[in-house]
């Protein structure tokens, strides 16, 4: 089994535990609430009609909520099971959505469709081993003029690590996208009490340098981009919810620091 497939299997396990989680708020998304933040909203703009292929979409609330918004969405996840569970939700709901599992690198395989938007955000790059695969892919799928987003953590936050009461520059920001990490796992972020037999997660750190420069090699063009000082969860003991930003967090006492980036780009 290839570290691709590990993972698969991996987050195979993690779906039923996200599915009953208080971090995920199933029970919520199916009353009615919109999982989307306040950073993909604003870029997307009106999806009414347009035609959306969300990348990892994992067991698909926020591929719903796009379809909440009236985009014709298709999501794609590795996850057998993230994605059994994204078609159930899809027939709970009443909404249209198609789901795919799929490899991101095998895509081009099962589906030849194009669309106006290709959209991904949150916790995606570091399952990625290959990011001029991962741009190809993006590009493969995207009609002449239509639009890519990407909304992710920012690659800078994950050479600290906090100590006490402050974080201090613990991991090299180059060296993680040529070795990869290898890193033993028994839960998900998703739930504290919850378990699982110990196994690897096999993740990818990628600087800015790597994640702009595979987009511009593929043929895409950037449009924007941007950085904002806060994270979509609480990545350090120290950080508070931001009051400002509804559903992100800061850092209060510290001055303020690239936690999450956007993208935008054309073909």
């Amino acid at each position: 089994m290839d570290k691709i497939d590990s993972n698969r299997e991996l987050w195979n396990q993690f779906t039923p535990i996200h599915e009953r989680s208080e971090y995920y708020d199933l029970e919520g998304f199916l009353s009615g609430r919109n999982t989307l933040k306040s950073i993909e909203l604003q870029l997307l703009g009106d999806i009414k009609n347009r035609s959306l292929l969300h990348l990892q979409c994992h067991f698909g609330m926020d591929s719903l909520s796009l379809a909440r918004l009236g985009a014709r969405v298709t999501g794609v996840d590795i996850s057998d099971r993230a994605i059994e569970l994204a078609r159930e939700l899809n027939e709970k709901t009443g909404l249209n959505a198609r789901f795919i599992r799929s490899n991101i690198y095998e895509l081009d395989t099962v589906l030849e469709e194009r669309f106006d938007i290709v959209f991904t955000s949150y916790g995606i790059l570091c399952w990625l081993n290959d990011l001029d695969g991962w741009a190809a892919t993006i590009k493969n799928h995207l009609k002449e003029g239509g639009r890519f987003i990407i909304v992710e953590q920012h690659p800078l936050a994950d050479i600290f690590d906090q100590t006490e009461d402050r974080i201090e520059v613990t991991y090299s920001y180059f060296d993680f996208a040529k070795t990869g990490l290898e890193l033993k796992v028994d839960g998900s972020y998703a739930s504290e009490s919850e378990k699982i037999a110990p196994r690897i997660s096999y993740e990818w750190q990628h600087s800015l340098e790597d994640i702009i420069n595979a987009l511009i090699s593929s043929g895409l063009k950037l449009t924007r981009f941007r950085e904002y000082p806060f994270s979509m969860y609480r990545k350090f003991p120290l950080m508070e919810p931001s009051e400002k930003d509804e559903g992100y967090w800061i850092f209060k006492e510290m001055p303020e620091m690239p936690l999450l980036f956007s993208i935008e780009a054309s073909l």
